[in-house]
């Protein structure tokens, strides 16, 4: 098992990838050396530069679900890592404006295909125990590349020559490296493998990552079990057709949830600082190339260390809650950075300025106790394994639409609204809040293939009664592996 986690953890890098785009778009935007490479762009052609990547995410998005449930999870990794290297070779060498949005529009296009099999494949791989935390860790790397990216960027700022933004170009294609390599020693998932009939490779994947190899533990008989009945189940009473996300009222909630998920995510004011804080910056007076680097880099850490302790405690406070609380705390502290920026326009108080870098710290905060983790940990568990990859792309999809409105909207908003454009957001969030409390449903605990039941009622296909009633007995025993006589004996718990 840990040696499976530690090879997962290199191998769902594709979210890094993202966060290295936003925050190097960030720091390219305020060299000196990428404006003149590219004739000073202006808002307009900024906006596209950013947006084009969300458009080609747009366009592979029929492809994923395709690639993930026929070719399998890996597949889709692999083809998505291949086509972002070179979409990055392409922007590295780029010699004219054209050439990079091309370039950026085949990373998206690459970025897309992975990530629509990257969590499917840490949801279905690890142990129930330990999905909370693993398909959260996937979104949080975002802030790993970002991170990486900002100071990368800070790094290259005195090169004085194209080079200052040629090597941050380069650098974005690591994780992407580090997946070809890393996805060799990991396993298909075992829920795709049943689905294709391969049942003896599945129950040893299965054995090596949840009971040290042992196929005939009996954790490993209700697993196989409730997995292989509730495919058998899904495959005899639904079709795998677009249309089933449609069909019924527990599919058409999660449709609701998983777009929803996908806007809120991107569409919350975020956007602003993601790829534009240079204008935020500009804003209050913070005009230093050199101030502005360090802001975007050291907001990049604070995040990232934010974003992965939240993950450790999805299970302890619950879904809904951390929902409710990230919402209402963006909410709040967006109203305070509106009343500063509007402040600094009116008196030109520096003291104003500060404060609204504070609050921009304090949202972010907010928003990377639920929104950066579960956006995609949320959006595995509430799908049945038939519509799982069909629904992680209405997903993705949002919030490919949501980018490219907020790629190619802000900056031209920001150039003729100023600080007045944040009030649209501050009315946003407050909507974002109402629908959390109405329509979002609590899924702590639960086995992936038993959430089913808070959406389709208690009759629904559970991967059959005597696998369901099996695990149910088992959440309240313990299994004890072989250890040795000094160690204490650690507890395998299915259904936690």
């Amino acid at each position: 098992m840990r040696s499976l986690y530690v090879w997962l953890l290199f191998a769902v890098l594709t979210s890094a990838t993202n966060g290295y785009d936003g925050s190097m778009m960030n720091g390219l935007q305020a060299l000196t050396q990428w404006k003149d490479s590219f004739n000073n762009p202006g808002a307009s052609e900024r906006g596209l530069l950013n947006a084009i990547m969300s458009v080609g995410g747009i366009v592979s998005l029929p492809l994923v679900p395709y690639i993930a449930d026929y070719a399998g999870r890996r597949a889709g990794i692999l083809t998505g890592c291949v086509l972002m290297i070179i979409g990055v070779v392409l922007q590295t060498v780029g010699y004219n404006i054209h050439m990079f949005i091309a370039a950026r529009f085949l990373i998206g296009f690459g970025v897309s295909i992975a990530q629509g099999s990257a969590p499917l494949l840490i949801a279905e791989l690890v142990h129930p125990q330990h999905r909370a935390v693993f398909t959260t860790v996937y979104n949080a790397t975002w802030y790993l590349g970002s991170v990486i990216a900002a100071w990368v960027t800070f790094g290259t700022f005195n090169i004085g020559n194209s080079w200052a933004w040629r090597i941050p170009s380069l650098f974005q294609g690591i994780p992407s490296v580090i997946q070809l390599m890393a996805i060799w020693m990991v396993p298909e998932s075992p829920r795709f493998l049943i689905a294709k009939g391969k049942h003896e490779e599945a129950r040893k994947v299965l054995a090596n990552a949840h009971a040290r190899g042992d196929e005939t533990a009996e954790l490993i008989d209700v697993e196989f079990r409730e997995i292989q009945q509730t495919i058998k189940l899904e495959q005899e009473f639904e079709s795998n057709g677009w249309q089933e996300l449609f069909r019924t009222p527990g599919n058409r909630h999660r449709l609701f949830i998983l777009i929803s998920l996908g806007f809120f995510s991107q569409w919350s004011g975020n956007g602003l600082v993601s790829y534009y804080m240079t204008d935020v910056l500009d804003g209050i007076g913070v005009t230093n190339t050199d101030l502005q680097l360090e802001i975007n880099g050291i907001l990049n850490i604070v995040n990232m260390v934010v974003a992965t302790a939240a993950c450790f405690f999805i299970d302890q406070f619950g879904r809904r809650p951390l929902f409710l609380f990230a919402t209402g705390g963006m909410m709040v502290s967006f109203i305070c950075w509106t009343i500063c920026a509007a402040e600094f326009v009116k008196t030109g108080f520096s003291a104003a300025a500060n404060a609204e870098i504070a609050f921009i710290f304090i949202y972010y905060c907010c928003y990377d106790c639920a929104w950066t983790g579960l956006l995609v940990g949320y959006s595995v568990e509430i799908l049945p394994y038939r519509i799982r990859a069909k629904g992680m792309v209405m997903m993705f999809l949002s919030v490919d639409a949501a980018l490219f409105f907020n790629t190619y909207v802000n900056p031209i908003a920001l150039n003729h609204l100023d600080w007045k454009y944040y009030i649209v957001y501050d009315v946003w969030l407050f909507v974002e809040l109402l629908v959390v409390y109405f329509c979002y449903v609590e899924t702590r605990n639960t086995p992936l293939e038993e959430i089913v039941r808070f959406f389709d009622g208690d009759g629904a296909l559970l991967g059959g009664d005597l696998a369901t009633t099996k695990s149910r007995q088992l959440a309240d025993t313990v299994e004890v592996a072989p250890v040795k006589t000094e160690e204490k004996a650690s507890a395998v718990v299915v259904g936690v």
